[in-house]
């Protein structure tokens, strides 16, 4: 942006970039709107709302009163644009980062529509024109996060629709609004708020299990005189964008990262480029595949932005799911280094990191909304796929974004893939450096690390394209576990294709008490390296504990997922059903029918006690590490057990029932015997859990214990089976 040369205008006084507390931002600008007014009060009440630019906007306007025009605040969190019109019609424009004007990415339709008298500073005086104030308050975007809080009774911060709003407001047009389901907001607030104050833009977020949610909005929008430009995302969407746009032809699929599609919609809302510009886009005769950014020579470009800072979320939502004791999430990479066969998402292969740098700015931004609730432990949830990733600085970057989190005060937990622990393709001295960063990274905050271990049996892991064995996941929850790593598994124990013979190899890997050592401190990683692959060693320092109490969920069926490569293997052995759209998935028969039955009991065993574990998960995710913590990890224990209790029940009524009878002759039958054993075993489970969760709730602070306790009575009070949907193929 330019300087005025004009000599009636006179600068602001040069003010170095300060430190601190919001209020030291906008007293300066306060006093360049109103010289002599008392707004000290103003300007110190607004720290709360530091995280959310409408509630700041609202504030300066309630304070400002006839002090001042207009009010707009505008651009992403760590470079936040206020512009405040004065009595004289001109501007006071700051970046409340302390950052100078000109060192921000103008985005290009401000060009000759701002002219800033000092933009070597954070605070200057300029012009507007009216066509810059337009676009600074138009569109105005929704972004709505749908939610069935009878499923996960606690909220998780939403990155989606929060990575979403950051993408917006990084074009300085239009407000961007968010409204989560998981916070308090109920579907008849989101459809009066659709239907009453109709936004130009609405945003919709949905994930599996949430198409009845999704259909709901999306009428309520479409029946509008004026409907708003709707836009769907979330990985539900993508799987079901044929079926979506024959129902609403004006709709368009956000069909990856959501924010450069954000982008390019506000532009396009402009006027400024078409919707085949748009990027990622999906819409009513757009063949998969097109869509995608096609920049003419008539369009007026979009603002570049880097993909690092894409990762990063707006914190307008953070102190609301900490209010509700949810867990703040954050991403480091995006991406995974594999290609596993039940994965539909486009990114399968495909890994990028951010750099440590980009985080500092941001932990200390999350760490100012902790700071307001002390009773909540500082554990950040690093929900990346990959965390390590790959490339010659793998461990030193990882290293590095450890250290960044822990040095702002935060412990973390993440996922990873096992070839980062042991890997057949590499030597002894790679297997030492891997040893010694996980050692390293516990150092520096490691609470707890996820791997998608799936299976134990290589033929099930070869058709899962896994690319690991079993004896290479064995190794690697040894050595982990021996380096005094945290951790959790998935496992997927049923999948369509599997033979009895995989099924109970599944079991007895599940079983194994080989698996989980003792934490060994006082050994070097090279002797633990070496160790892990001596049974004599396994012996003398093995917990005894089976694997399956190290798995997240157990007895988890696979789901074939749209588009998979797992779902074509299925087609082609003629067991594919029905197609899901509200799940993203189709239907499919089990090549050993038996094997079937089992599944569908084993997911109404799952779903029964969907809600009470997925509470029990989510309450250890916001404890310290302590009495409180590990009384949480015991009730889970106790649900696992019993869940390895009833697959051994499954194994003995299939091995029971002849594969020759048929469904049309054994079926009837098996589902009988499983009825009666899973209505046995729940049965027995009840005072198990019933003591589980008193001990758990006489040491969670009081708030906690009324939440568990008010899930264990629902639970206990539930005396069917029945289907929830709430599945997640990568559950993570």
């Amino acid at each position: 942006m330019s300087n005025t040369q004009e000599s009636d205008r006179q600068p602001l006084p040069h003010r170095p970039a300060l430190p601190g507390p919001l209020a030291d931002r906008l007293m300066p600008l306060l006093e360049a709107v109103a010289p002599g007014a008392d707004l000290r009060r103003a300007a110190a009440e607004a720290e709360t709302s530091r995280t959310r630019p409408n509630e700041l906007r609202q504030h300066l306007e309630t304070h400002l009163g006839g002090l001042a025009g207009r009010v707009r605040v505008t651009g992403t969190l760590d470079r936040r644009l206020v512009l405040i019109e004065r009595p004289d019609s001109r501007w006071a424009v700051a970046d409340l980062s302390g950052q100078a004007h000109d060192s921000r990415h103008w985005p290009a339709w401000l060009t000759g529509h701002i002219d800033l008298d000092d933009p070597d500073s954070w605070l200057s005086l300029a012009d507007l024109d009216e066509y810059a104030v337009a676009r600074l308050s138009r569109p105005r975007l929704l972004l709505a996060a749908l939610y069935h809080p009878e499923y996960f009774p606690l909220p998780r911060f939403p990155l989606g629709i929060s990575d979403v709003a950051r993408g917006a407001r990084s074009t300085l047009m239009g407000t961007t609004e968010l409204m989560d389901m998981q916070l308090g907001v109920t579907l008849p607030d989101l459809l009066k708020e659709v239907t009453d104050n109709t936004p130009d833009i609405l945003g919709i977020s949905a994930t599996f299990g949430q198409h009845d949610l999704m259909v709901e909005v999306l009428d309520a929008a479409y029946s509008l005189p004026e409907p708003p430009l709707v836009v769907a995302g979330g990985s539900l969407t993508v799987r079901n964008e044929k079926q979506l746009l024959d129902a609403y032809p004006n709709l368009l699929i956000a069909r990856g990262a959501g924010a450069p599609t954000i982008r390019g919609i506000l532009a396009h809302w402009h006027g400024d480029i078409t919707r085949e510009e748009i990027p990622g886009i999906g819409y009513q005769g757009a063949a998969r595949g097109e869509g995608t950014l096609v920049i003419r020579r008539t369009a007026k470009p979009v603002a570049a932005r880097s993909e690092e800072s894409d990762l990063l979320p707006e914190l307008d939502l953070l102190d609301a799911t900490l209010d509700c004791h949810g867990v703040a999430q954050a991403e480091c990479s995006r991406g995974c280094v594999s290609a596993c066969s039940f994965c539909p998402r486009d990114h399968k292969g495909k890994w990028a990191g951010a750099s440590a740098s980009l985080f500092p700015w941001f932990l200390h931004e999350v760490g100012l909304v902790f700071d307001r609730h002390p009773d909540t432990s500082r554990v950040l949830y690093v929900v990346d796929e990959e965390f390590v990733g790959r490339g010659p600085d793998a461990v030193q970057r990882a290293l590095a974004v450890a250290g960044t989190i822990h040095d702002a005060g935060f412990q973390w937990e993440t996922s990873c893939r096992v070839e980062q622990v042991v890997h057949p393709d590499h030597d002894e001295d790679w297997h030492v450096e891997r040893a010694a960063m996980w050692r390293e990274l516990v150092e520096r905050g490691l609470r707890r690390c996820l791997f998608g271990v799936e299976s134990g049996v290589d033929s099930v892991l070869e058709r899962f394209n896994k690319e690991t064995t079993g004896e290479q996941n064995a190794l690697a929850i040894r050595t982990l576990s021996a380096l005094g790593v945290p951790t959790r598994y998935t496992y997927i124990t049923f999948d369509h294709l599997m033979t009895l013979p995989e099924l109970k190899a599944t079991q007895a890997f599940q079983g194994r008490t080989d698996l989980l050592l003792r934490p060994l401190p006082h050994l070097s990683v090279e002797e633990i390296v070496a160790g892990v692959r001596d049974e004599a060693f396994v012996a003398k320092y093995t917990t005894g504990r089976p694997l399956h109490q190290g798995i997240s969920y157990m007895l988890v069926s696979m789901e074939c997922l749209i588009g998979a490569a797992y779902t074509r293997m299925v087609q082609a052995e003629g067991l594919a059903r029905d197609v899901r759209p509200s799940m993203g998935r189709q239907d499919a028969d089990f090549a050993d029918w038996r094997i079937g039955i089992a599944s569908e009991w084993a997911q109404l065993w799952v779903d029964r006690n969907f809600a009470l574990d997925y509470t029990l998960k989510s309450l250890e995710k916001v404890l310290e590490h302590g009495d409180a913590w590990r009384a949480v990890r015991a009730a889970r224990v106790v649900l696992k057990d019993a869940a390895y209790t009833v697959l051994g029940h499954m194994l003995h009524a299939i091995e029971s029932t002849s594969l020759a009878v048929g469904l049309d002759g054994g079926g009837a039958g098996l589902h009988g015997r499983l009825r009666m054993a899973l209505d046995a075993e729940i049965a027995d489970l009840a005072p198990r859990v019933k003591e589980a969760v008193a001990a758990a709730a006489a040491v969670l602070p009081a708030s906690r214990a009324s939440l568990l306790r008010a899930e264990h009575a629902r639970w206990a009070g539930s005396h069917d089976w029945a289907l929830i949907n709430a599945a997640d193929p990568c559950g993570t």
